[in-house]
């Protein structure tokens, strides 16, 4: 197996584990993998890169919130709301934000667009108005992400020694499980998309 759009390598995960040998290699690629969706469902965003076109529902006439996005190809809108996108937007009536691509100090990608001059959204009652085809995603995958997804993956892969969600220790005796290891839930909060409705 190979690992697809995973936020470690092979390798890192083998040296965090001190693994040397390649006879649980299946394994540790599943958990990498594995631990990079959980960290994507966790943030509500994906760190790998895709290009596309998705729709959105502006929140505003000036702002619309769109998934995380490193580049656009175009944006367009569907002036009648019937899901024909026929006006095409020039880079100078848009704003992509936040600004500089950072926010609260830390590299983000782009999760806004706003309408600058005499542009507005077309909002017409909880329709998809926007169309926005570029790539998805972040230009590169953080170092908390990856170091949270090496974490993770690794408790994933010693998850095969309890399946029954009980560990034992000795001395201490039986112990369960928890849910999300604490410093990888600290990782990966500033990452962690923020949606009102």
């Amino acid at each position: 197996m190979a690992i697809t759009n995973g936020y470690a390598t092979l390798a890192q995960i083998k040296a965090s584990a001190r693994i040397d040998d390649s006879v649980d290699d299946d394994l540790l690629e599943l958990a990498v993998e594995s631990a990079s969706r959980q960290i994507d469902a966790a943030c509500e965003t994906q760190f790998f890169q895709t290009a596309t076109t998705r729709i959105y529902t502006p929140q505003d006439s000036y702002v619309t919130e769109i998934d995380d996005l490193v580049s656009v190809t175009t944006i367009k809108t569907s002036s009648a709301a019937d899901g024909v996108f026929d006006v095409t937007w020039q880079t100078s009536d848009y704003q992509l934000e936040p600004l500089n691509s950072l926010s609260g100090g830390i590299a983000s990608s782009y999760n806004r667009i706003r309408a600058v001059g005499d542009y507005t959204w077309p909002i017409a009652g909880l329709e998809a108005t926007v169309q926005v085809n570029g790539t998805f995603g972040y230009s590169s995958v953080p170092t908390a992400i990856t170091q949270a997804t090496i974490l993770l993956a690794a408790r994933i892969f010693k998850r095969n020694d309890s399946p029954l969600g009980v560990t034992g220790f000795g001395d201490i005796g039986v112990i369960r499980v928890g849910r999300l290891d604490p410093d990888v839930e600290a990782m990966i909060a500033p990452y962690k998309r923020l949606r009102f409705a």
